[in-house]
């Protein structure tokens, strides 16, 4: 059963100014230590980080609140199991929100696919409650 779906298109150039301007400021606002170091180092820098951006954006719309009662940016982070395939992990009021959105005596999954392509960057997000536990590349935990 499908409980949220969201998407988001960005233009990498934005974020590449982003950084420019704001830098830590920007970083550190927006994205986790993981996210971060996930991000930094990489050859695509600003695209790693727009597809995070465009991800997170995915997810708030996914929960259907965008970011507001307490759906914060920190609160939605993307991660890469060692396959490199993406996931997200929820927190504070992010996972109140899935919690919420989630049928009693179901479980909530998070697929996520990330893609760029100079000068675009996309993020889908699709929650749905399952029956059965999560598979292995849900990651719902409260931090």
């Amino acid at each position: 059963m499908i409980i949220g779906v969201g998407t988001d298109l960005l233009d990498i150039r934005r974020i590449e100014r982003t950084l420019e301007r704001w830098g830590d400021r920007f970083r550190e606002r927006v994205f986790t230590a993981t996210e971060r170091a996930r991000c930094e180092g990489h050859v695509t820098r600003a695209a790693r980080y727009a597809q995070r951006y465009a991800a997170k954006e995915a997810c708030a719309k996914a929960l259907g609140t965008g970011f507001r009662d307490g759906v914060a940016w920190r609160g939605i982070e993307v991660d890469n199991l060692p396959s490199g395939k993406p996931f997200l992990t929820l927190s504070g009021g992010a996972l109140q929100r899935l919690t919420m959105l989630t049928p009693t005596g179901m479980t909530a999954a998070i697929e996520l696919s990330l893609s760029d392509e100079y000068p675009l960057a996309h993020a889908v997000v699709v929650i749905s409650a399952v029956t059965a536990s999560p598979v292995a590349h849900t990651d719902v935990r409260n931090s």
